[in-house]
């Protein structure tokens, strides 16, 4: 073999042979010499009296801070954010803690300005890389077989560098006068930190609050987290709690400007949302009215899979230390007693309701309601054509029946040879016309005027300020039908709600909150004038809630599936697992978090909700605040 080839090089040869067992005897044999004579050497330098000076050294201080900013590819804050150039040289015993997503800190040198005492860049780690530290290769055969025989990696051969994305400038403006300490205060970056500055984890949470823009109070919806794990301070408690506004002095309750829940099949969507309509029903929670009162909202849940109405119960699994770590950290838990489960009566339909212990009330769909809304008798397909036969039919027999007309009369109505032939004749609604209008509002027999007290005689019990209506339609094995009755009631409190001549005024006086479970179902994009008609008045209550303090709460498996001029009203959309490509398109969150998504577990979430905070991820409460199963 050559000299100089290398290529056939194998060390375990060298030991197979025992020439380097015999080097490596070699070198133990001088080392233990070596160690022999030391000791030697010292034990005569004591026979012999002789003595030797000790110096004090001094161990380097520990230094605190993850690292410094470093200009190996420049230092630039852009306007834009574009070309900004960023990034911090992490120190070796430090390497392990960074994660992309974390929070970091950069002071700036004080100016002299008051206005600018203890301004600090608030950063995340928007990327992470090792670079070579010296001009070496390490991708050779030699080094890779040291480095897997030894098992330990130099982390002083490389530089681990963090990426940072600046989010804010966060500084001190005058004294909080609840807590007496000195107010911090965020605005937009404008200034570029020195070279060299060390760079600290951000780890105060009044601190990470404000750079993320955080409200102090109001709904809780879970815990910060960076990859699926809490943020933690050295505070009590150590996790950072986020918010959504719910407070008028800081602008709308976001409540009032609507929320969305997206999630899979077993991402915890349904325990999230029942821990969110725990803390709206809190006994504390109360909004300002026009004429001074200050109420407590109204809940009516429309729910498809009988889960809801267990907010009425405690859950059983929640101990009593947990529960009062919670009450510490201001979050309502506990079942809520002033839960009624309203239940619709269709056909020979039974709700067994043995999930929970909140009282039932049934309830009817008067064919009344169908006057001021056609398309609820409807039913798919009708084209524009059609439905204004149906409108004029309607007119007709309401104006024969009057308003306690009832779906049975109407099919009667219908059925007259009669009227068929002079409405042909006359040319207000052909005769195929209105053949087609009579197949498609057939079979809705089950569903009016049933065996119970209509709905509309029941309002002041629906809605009630504080109280929690919950509307289960999964004893309904009709889907059409129970499509009717989740429309009738929800189109009946949002005109009431928007309407300036209300029939029932307690709608109209009460803060009140719209949930909808499977959401998609009922708001989705559709040609029938029936679909067109749903979303244009969820529309209209979606544009109009703010001010009259209704507020829509969706939750849904399938966002694509909502219309598109309903998900734009949505200021706050609540992100937990969803594999479906289309469905993470379709909640359109930025998209550093987006690819987070797929990989998320049971509880993790994201919260984009402009208007509130910078864009987040959060980990949910391990417990359902209430009953869940």
């Amino acid at each position: 073999m050559a000299l100089d080839d290398f290529t056939e090089y194998d060390p375990d040869e060298d030991d197979a042979s025992g020439d380097a067992v015999e080097d490596e005897s070699a070198r133990d044999a001088d080392e233990e010499a070596t160690d022999v004579h030391t000791a030697s050497e010292a034990s005569a330098d004591d026979a012999a009296g002789l003595t030797y000076e000790t110096a004090d050294a001094e161990a380097p201080e520990r230094v605190d801070g993850l690292g410094i900013l470093s200009t190996s590819r420049g230092l630039r804050i852009d306007e834009t954010g574009e070309e900004t150039e960023l990034q911090a040289y992490v120190t070796a015993p430090n390497r392990s803690d960074v994660r992309v997503g974390s929070y970091v800190l950069v002071p700036y040198p004080e100016r002299g300005d008051p206005g600018a005492s203890g301004e600090r860049l608030f950063c995340r780690v928007a990327g992470l890389e090792y670079a070579q530290e010296f001009q070496s290769d390490d991708a050779t055969e030699l080094r890779a077989r040291r480095a897997m025989r030894e098992g330990a990696i130099d982390e002083t051969d490389y530089k681990f560098l963090a990426d940072l994305d600046p989010v804010a400038i966060i500084y001190e403006d005058g004294i909080d006068e609840e807590t007496g300490d000195p107010e911090q205060k965020r605005r937009a970056t404008d200034r570029v930190p020195k070279p060299e500055t060390t760079v600290h984890r951000a780890r105060d949470a009044d601190e990470i609050k404000t750079g993320l823009k955080i409200p102090g109070d109001g709904i809780f919806l879970g815990h910060l987290a960076v990859g699926g794990e809490r943020v933690t301070t050295a505070a009590a408690p150590p996790t950072i709690d986020y918010r959504l506004n719910d407070d008028y002095t800081a602008g709308d309750p976001l409540l009032f400007r609507h929320t969305l829940i997206a999630g899979g099949t077993g991402s915890g969507k349904t325990h999230a949302a029942k821990n969110v309509l725990r803390q709206v029903l809190d006994d504390e929670r109360t909004y300002p009215m026009g004429d001074g009162r200050e109420v407590q909202a109204a809940v009516v849940q429309f729910d498809p899979q009988d889960e809801y109405a267990q907010l009425h119960d405690d859950n059983p699994d929640l101990d009593a230390d947990t529960a009062r770590q919670y009450e510490r950290e201001g979050i309502a838990n506990g079942g809520h007693d002033d839960t009624l489960a309203f239940v619709p009566k269709v056909g020979s339909a039974t709700y067994d309701g043995g999930g929970h212990r909140a009282e039932q009330v049934e309830f009817t769909v008067p064919f009344s309601m169908v006057r001021g809304n056609p398309w609820l008798v409807a039913g798919s397909g009708l084209n524009d054509n059609q439905y204004q036969a149906l409108h004029e039919l309607l007119d007709r027999f309401f104006g024969q029946y009057g308003s306690d007309g009832t779906y049975d009369q109407f099919t009667e109505f219908m059925d007259d040879p009669a009227l068929r032939e002079e409405l042909d004749e006359t040319g207000r609604v052909h005769e195929a016309t209105f053949d087609a209008v009579f197949r498609r509002v057939r079979g809705f027999g089950h569903v009016f005027d049933q065996d119970a007290r209509p709905i509309t005689d029941q309002v002041r019990d629906l809605v009630r300020p504080g109280g929690l209506s919950v509307v289960p339609t999964y004893h309904i094995s009709d889907s059409r039908a129970a499509e009717v009755v989740v429309l009738a009631v929800a189109t009946l409190l949002v005109d009431e709600k928007l309407s300036s001549d209300p029939t029932y005024d307690r709608i109209k006086d009460t803060p009140l909150i719209v949930g909808m479970d499977e959401a998609h179902n009922y708001l989705t994009d559709a040609d029938s004038v029936q679909a067109r008609r749903v979303i244009g008045t969820f529309t209209d209550a979606a544009k109009q809630g703010r001010k009259e303090r209704l507020g829509l709460f969706l939750v849904t498996q399938d966002p694509q599936d909502i219309h598109d001029a309903v998900f734009k009203q949505i200021n706050s959309t609540v992100v937990l697992n969803l594999g479906d490509e289309d469905a993470i398109s379709a909640v359109n969150i930025p998209t550093a978090l987006e690819q987070k998504v797929p990989y998320m577990e049971q509880g993790q979430m994201v919260v984009y909700s402009p208007d509130n905070s910078e864009p987040v991820e959060l980990v949910g409460l391990e417990h359902c605040l209430v009953k869940h199963e």
